[in-house]
């Protein structure tokens, strides 16, 4: 029989007040005109938004009655939401779309607004949910939060090292980088901030699956 629904926890407007701060300064400050020149800084816009900001947001919604994984758990599962985040992320950088995003103001738009969704997805479905679930939830939470930052760290690498700029148009002449250096440094960007981000979540969830787990081997 399923577990009864637990009451829910209130909003935590500091975590939530951090992520809209991320969100205004990702799309709002001078990003968005650097990203149709440079790969790194549109790779940072796109950072901010799905490592930063969704994360943050995730936590000051998850367990409150606007929790949305609350209301429709079955479209807030762990795994599908990071497979989801995967066709997304990986669409978006092939050469051509990326190209017409960065030169077409509203399918950037719709760039970032899919990142925001597909991000608020993920850490949605991996910490929020009703407490009496949470264990579930949070073992699936584990298992989508490292697929995601094993995606992200291999889309990443392959940024990094690749051998030939993959993106025309780009180069980064605030910096002195060729197209070149650009995108490898985009592709490190990836992997500090995506593939490190999504792991860190992936261990905090862990550790409470430990520590409940010690607190019913010592209560009984």
């Amino acid at each position: 029989m399923a577990a009864p629904a637990t009451r829910a926890d209130g909003v935590r407007p500091a975590w939530l007040a951090a992520g809209l701060a991320v969100l205004g300064a990702a799309w709002l400050g001078p990003l968005p005109e650097w990203s149709r020149q440079s790969f790194a800084a549109h790779m940072l816009m796109h950072m901010g938004v799905v490592a930063v900001a969704a994360p943050l947001v995730a936590a000051g919604l998850a367990r409150s009655r606007f929790d949305p994984a609350r209301h429709w758990p079955g479209w807030f599962a762990p795994m599908p939401a990071s497979a989801l985040e995967f066709v997304v992320v990986w669409a978006w950088h092939a050469p051509a779309l990326h190209h017409a995003a960065g030169h077409v103001p509203e399918l950037l738009v719709v760039e970032q607004g899919s990142f925001l969704l597909v991000g608020l997805l993920v850490w949605v479905a991996a910490f929020g949910g009703d407490a009496g679930r949470r264990r579930d939830r949070a073992a699936a939470g584990v298992a989508g939060l490292l697929m995601t930052s094993m995606h992200m760290t291999l889309l990443g690498v392959l940024l990094a090292l690749a051998s030939r700029p993959l993106y025309a148009g780009h180069g980064s002449a605030m910096l002195g980088l060729s197209a070149l250096q650009d995108q490898h440094l985009g592709g490190v960007l990836m992997l500090v901030f995506g593939g490190v981000a999504y792991l860190l979540g992936a261990l905090v969830l862990l550790a409470g699956l430990l520590r409940d787990r010690r607190g019913m081997v010592a209560d009984g």
